[in-house]
């Protein structure tokens, strides 16, 4: 009888049982044919278009905002191509009312969300003027600290849910954020208390140079949403209808008050970690480049989308043309934006009565920015 009941509880046979239950989920395949109709969330064809000429205007803004920061007319950059599904497509089934906590790498969402993009080249730049957000709309400044959103999205959430709004807290962080403590602590909190957030992990495969498998034990990051007791989906990170659907879904859920959810997008990301000394040549082959280029989101929409007869190649060169145009009038007026000075530096960290070192500092400030 002992030995049936250790064959039973068997816990490395239990967690390969675990493993084998998260397939990836995926409705568009490399050649943007349907493989899963069930899955179709049935947009229209405006909806298909705008989500399409959303993505084509953010790798736009990639290799624009590339160019600008080897002008050293940006700050701190990190690259967006190849995840344009992850990021665009699980935005597109937010509503405005949402709350997006954005890891650095995720400026284009709140862009869509509604944050001026001359401001976000304002943040790249470190101006004070571009962490000063609208107030109609509800994102956080990118975060710096590697998966420190998480637990700040947890606390978002819970305030929506304390409120009674019917709106969620969407975070995104990337495969080397979910090994962070704050990822565990914020999915772990948000699935104690319900409360309406969705945990988005980008593994777009590196942490800078280590690899996912060097990271974690776990064969999906996604299966590490059950141990907190949340719904929890691995998908294809480069197919944007699965990311909808399955931020969809979970906005649902977490509308109806039936808690968080954590969605892995598998994706890839093209370029460097930052454009602050990365070279991913170190530590990625020229072969996991191409394998990922051939799944890459835009080419793969763009068959779905031409084979409906939604898409050609003059309609991509208007989304493109728009795009620089847009991009230059917003560089243009960050441009025009008065430079930071220190006294603006030490105005915004203190209130009241400066302390006497800073109030000697501030005059001596004053006085050379009068100059």
């Amino acid at each position: 009888m002992a030995s049936k009941q250790a064959q039973q509880f068997d816990p490395v046979a239990n967690l390969h049982e675990i493993e084998e239950k998260f397939e990836m989920f995926q409705i568009l395949n490399e050649e943007g044919e349907i493989v899963n109709k069930e899955a179709d969330p049935q947009l229209s064809d405006e909806e298909l278009v705008e989500l399409m000429s959303r993505m084509v205007f953010t790798r736009i803004l990639d290799q624009r905002s590339i160019s600008l920061n080897r002008q050293g007319r940006l700050g701190f950059y990190a690259p967006t191509a190849g995840q344009e599904a992850s990021q665009i497509a699980s935005h597109y089934a937010l509503e405005k009312e949402d709350y997006i906590l954005p890891g650095y790498r995720d400026v284009p969402q709140i862009v869509w969300h509604g944050l001026p993009l001359w401001k976000a080249f304002l943040w790249s730049r470190g101006h004070f003027v571009g962490g000063q957000i609208p107030e109609d709309v509800n994102v956080l400044s990118p975060q710096i600290i590697i998966g420190a959103q998480y637990v700040q999205t947890a606390g978002v959430a819970l305030g929506i849910q304390k409120r009674g709004k019917k709106a969620v807290a969407v975070t995104y962080t990337g495969d080397g954020g979910s090994s962070q403590g704050d990822f565990y602590e914020g999915i772990n909190f948000a699935g104690a208390f319900k409360s309406p957030a969705i945990f988005i992990v980008q593994n777009n495969q590196y942490a800078i140079s280590t690899p996912r498998e060097l990271q974690t034990a776990a064969s999906t990051i996604a299966q590490k949403g059950i141990a907190a007791g949340i719904p929890s989906i691995q998908v294809d990170g480069m197919d944007p209808l699965a990311v909808y659907v399955a931020t969809r879904d979970a906005r649902k859920r977490a509308i109806a008050g039936e808690g968080p959810s954590l969605i892995e997008t598998v994706c890839y990301r093209y370029g460097p970690h930052t454009m602050a000394g990365d070279d991913p040549t170190r530590y990625r082959t020229s072969e996991t480049d191409s394998k990922w280029e051939k799944k890459d989101p835009i080419v793969r929409y763009r068959k779905f989308l031409v084979a409906k007869g939604l898409w050609s190649e003059e309609k991509e060169a208007e989304v493109i043309a728009k795009a620089k145009e847009e991009i230059k009038a917003a560089i243009k007026k960050a441009d025009e934006t008065p430079k930071q000075k220190v006294t603006d530096l030490i105005r915004n960290m203190n209130d009241g009565d400066l302390p006497y070192n800073l109030q000697e500092q501030f005059e001596i400030y004053t006085e050379k920015e009068s100059k």
